[in-house]
């Protein structure tokens, strides 16, 4: 038998989490890998707070050293989140010849290749699947299984909190902002809700996840990113009579040297595997070469099934002490200079809008849309006992700064009252 003592950095909401599932699935994990987890630190704030677990009190300190300069503590699991003093202390632990596990997307979005050079350095490990897609072991897949597939596009929902408004929006008929302040009552969304509802928290991740997908590191600088503050039930309902579905995705694809990565409200067919995806849950869709699409399912967050993530990740670990696996982008090569990050991707557009109800304002518009090369493929015109009206296009593929140009003309015309939305539509 292996014995093997673990140290925790915070203990919120997936730090309890992870503890439960050493304390209580522990016998089995030494049944089936034959090693013996025990969590012998917890750094916390202030180590007189209750706590939902119970906990040995001298199991607790807030003193980092007692961590950092302790040699029985072979693996430290991080939980602080944000980045800094994540980013020290995850710095200073493998400095020291620690290994790492943690769930931190940001830090790692931000600060991959500084914490991967010093693991290697200092002949430690850095694990990470639970920073994207929380018991989702999409990291896993990627870098275990995938191996021989070029994969050429991911597409998912790897933000819980979006989706659940999203869903709750779809389903009642509701607007963003009673939906978050339900989502924040129930503990789905944080009290400053920033990092979910304006796309960051999905930003981070897939700068990750697209970083192992194309073997090129793609820095959060390279993704596009737009929230969901600005969906409004309109949009849903209109969407719907097309045959949408809206979904907060994140999309990578990679043409040749080129690779677009995006974050935004998505309209999707209503028959597309991601569409049934409700309420909090996560999903990500995959293209490869060689394995066709595959589509990973289950819950993105929450202190167990993000626990369960950071448990593999110690228990890999523990079993790879001396082998640890690292990116391959580890030598330094982190951005090849072949490779173009793509800002003109090419899909089709929701472009809703409010007009004055008069004759030849359709035909004023989608002179503009063609004179940037903006093919329209329907329009829907709302109501007619008003003299501003709903007007909402869908163009066939466009690129987007043809888009841009042809919307920035659009709304200067007298005839134009607002430009309501314009939403990326894809397939």
């Amino acid at each position: 038998m292996k014995e093997f003592k673990v140290a925790f950095l915070g203990f919120g909401n997936v730090g309890t989490g992870t503890y439960k599932i050493i304390k209580e699935n522990g016998s089995k994990i030494f049944q089936r890998e034959g090693i013996n987890i025990t969590v012998k630190k917890i750094l916390v704030r202030n180590v007189n707070k209750k706590r939902p677990v119970e906990v040995e009190p001298d199991l607790l300190t807030d003193n980092i050293k007692e961590i950092i300069e302790d040699p029985e503590i072979a693996v430290v699991a991080e939980f602080i989140g944000g980045e800094e003093p994540a980013r020290e202390y995850i710095l200073s632990a493998l400095n020291n010849k620690k290994t790492v596990v943690t769930a931190n997307k940001e830090v790692m979005a931000r600060h991959w290749e500084e914490l991967e050079n010093a693991a290697i350095r200092n002949g430690c490990g850095l694990y990470y699947e639970a920073s994207v897609a929380g018991g989702i072991p999409i990291i896993k897949v990627v870098r275990e299984s995938l191996q021989g597939n070029n994969i050429t596009e991911i597409m998912g929902i790897i933000n819980g909190t979006t989706n659940y408004i999203l869903t709750k929006m779809s389903e009642e008929e509701r607007k963003f902002e009673d939906v978050l302040a339900e989502a924040q009552k129930l503990g789905y969304a944080e009290p400053d809700p920033t990092s979910d509802v304006e796309g960051y928290d999905a930003m981070y991740k897939l700068s990750i996840l697209s970083t192992l997908a194309f073997h090129t590191r793609v820095r959060i600088s390279d993704v596009y990113r737009e929230g969901i503050t600005n969906i409004t039930p309109e949009d849903i309902a209109f969407g719907k009579e097309l045959g949408y579905t809206l979904k907060l995705l994140a999309i990578a694809k990679k043409h040749g040297n080129k690779i677009e990565a995006r974050v935004h409200p998505t309209f999707i067919s209503a028959d597309h595997p991601l569409a049934t995806v409700r309420d909090a849950y996560n999903a990500i869709f995959i293209k490869g070469d060689a394995v066709g699409n595959l589509m990973l399912y289950g819950r993105g967050a929450g202190d167990l099934p993000t626990g369960s993530a950071v448990v593999s990740d110690i228990v890999n670990a523990c079993l790879h002490q001396s082998k640890h696996m690292y990116s391959t982008l580890c030598n330094g090569d982190w951005k090849a200079d072949e490779v173009l990050f793509d800002n003109n991707w090419e899909t089709e557009f929701f472009i809703r809008m409010t007009v004055i109800d008069k004759p030849g304002v359709l035909a004023k518009i989608a002179g503009i849309f063609g004179k940037y090369g903006v093919s329209i493929s329907s329009v829907i015109q709302k109501g007619r006992n008003s003299i501003h009206v709903p007007i909402i296009f869908v163009t066939h593929k466009a690129k987007e700064m043809s888009i841009k140009k042809a919307i920035n003309e659009i709304k200067n015309e007298d005839v134009v009252i607002k430009i309501g939305n314009v939403i990326r539509v894809e397939h």
